[in-house]
Order: structure tokens, then sequence, then C-alpha cells
């Protein structure tokens, strides 16, 4: 049975002691299982990754109808590069496109667009799109949509501890606090939802620092058939857990 947002909302809302309202702020996905998805139906690989790019859009639409805060995506991670280059050439100009066609629709709903990622190590056009995104969507105050793209979390954090330094600060007075201040997200709150999609139980370099307390959600459905129903099922699973923090 499909989940509406007024049950995912009722469940929330149960599941919390202090009877407030347990939508995630942040939830973070790894969009997993496009080219499995196109072998699966007899299709080339280059239409999964079409099909994938296209389920982004209602996930988003959801995400801002839930009232959750950051939705961040993991696009195209530092390691896709090793891929075919047919296929990241595909990739890189599904994204692209989809940037130049999506921006002003979420400028309409108020979605800010962030960027994750080493943005020099793109090519210039992809690289002006995404500065053109951010941009034009700066105003944004419903949701921040956070692209990971060309991504790495280790990188992340190797970036972060350069420029820190980098700053002329001193390594050794360098806090947790420090470092979360020079990460990609800084700003943002860490992630409270970590949702993989397609089977694998894994994070796979993906906000490493910042997913040290999400609740990890692994579902079997592919990137491309996950939508608003099994996004509701996900925030639900969510609300029924008890988070610890270590305490």
């Amino acid at each position: 049975m499909t989940a509406h947002p007024a049950t995912v909302r009722n469940v929330a809302m149960t599941a919390a002691e202090d009877s407030e309202p347990r939508i995630p702020r942040h939830v973070a996905v790894i969009m997993d299982g496009n080219r499995r998805w196109a072998r699966a139906r007899g299709l080339p690989e280059a239409q999964g990754h079409a099909a994938g790019v296209e389920a982004i859009r209602p996930i988003v639409e959801h995400a801002v109808e839930l009232g959750i805060e950051v939705l961040s995506i993991y696009a195209f991670s530092r390691e896709n590069w090793r891929r075919s280059s047919g296929e990241v050439e595909t990739l890189i100009g599904l994204l692209d496109a989809t940037i130049r066609d999506e921006t002003p629709k979420l400028v309409e709903e108020g979605v800010q667009v962030r960027l994750a990622g080493r943005l020099s190590e793109l090519p210039p056009e992809t690289r002006a799109s995404i500065e053109q995104a951010i941009a034009a969507t700066a105003e944004g105050e419903r949701m921040v949509l956070n692209v990971a793209f060309n991504y790495s979390s280790r990188s992340e954090i190797v970036d972060a501890v350069r420029a820190y330094v980098d700053e002329g600060n001193p390594l050794a007075e360098l806090d947790e606090e420090g470092l979360a201040s020079y990460l990609y997200t800084s700003g943002l709150p860490d992630p409270d939802l970590l949702i993989r999609t397609g089977g694998d139980k894994r994070i796979s370099n993906f906000l490493l620092w910042q997913a040290a307390y999400a609740e990890l959600y692994f579902c079997e459905s592919y990137w491309p058939d996950f939508g608003p129903a099994e996004l509701d099922q996900a925030v639900a699973e969510f609300a029924s857990r008890a988070r610890r923090f270590g305490r």
C-alpha cells in the first residue's frame, strides 16, 4: 500500500517520545542500480542512466512536500571516471542537460542547489551549468538540493584539511568542529537518514564524516523504480527507530 505524506507524518509523530514530528531534516541518497535496471529489461545501459535521471524529479518534489530541509543525492563519484569513456560521457551529458532543464523549476519551487565535489575537475560546460544553477537558485528557502557531483568523501576530507592549513591555521588546533566547517557540506545539518537503493549494503565513499550517526536504510529497488512511495517507507522506518547518539 502506498503511504501518503500525511500518513508518514502521523507515523513520525507517534514514534517520537516528545510528540514532535520525526521527519528527517537531511536525507542522503545513493542512487544505485541504473545499469542493472536496464539489463533486467534488455535495454542499453544508457537508457538505465536516463531513467535514473528522470527518477530524481519526483523525489525532489516529494521531499519538498514532506518538509525535508536537505536532500543530498550521489550523482557522480570520482570513482566513476574509471568507467568506459562512452559511459562517462553519457552520465555527464545527462546530468548536465538535467541541470539546465530543471533549474527554472527548482527556482519556482524554492529549492536551492549546492554542489559537493571537485567542480574544477569537470568539463567547462558542465562546470558552467552547475555554477549557473547555484547562482539562480541561491534564494531558495524551501529545501537545499545538495548534488554530490565528482564527489569522493575521502577527497573531501583531504580538501578540508588542506583548506584549513592553507588559511594559516595551526594543524595542532584542528578539532572536529573546525574540520566540519571546511567540508563541502559546511552549514548543512548532518544526514539523519541515508538511503541506498539497488540492494547493496555499503555507503561507497559517500558522506563518511557526515553520516557518522545517520540511520541507514537499504532497499532492493533499483533507483529508477524508487519513487515517492518508497521514500515514504524509508521515512516511516526512520521515524520508528530510536536514535541514541551513543547515549
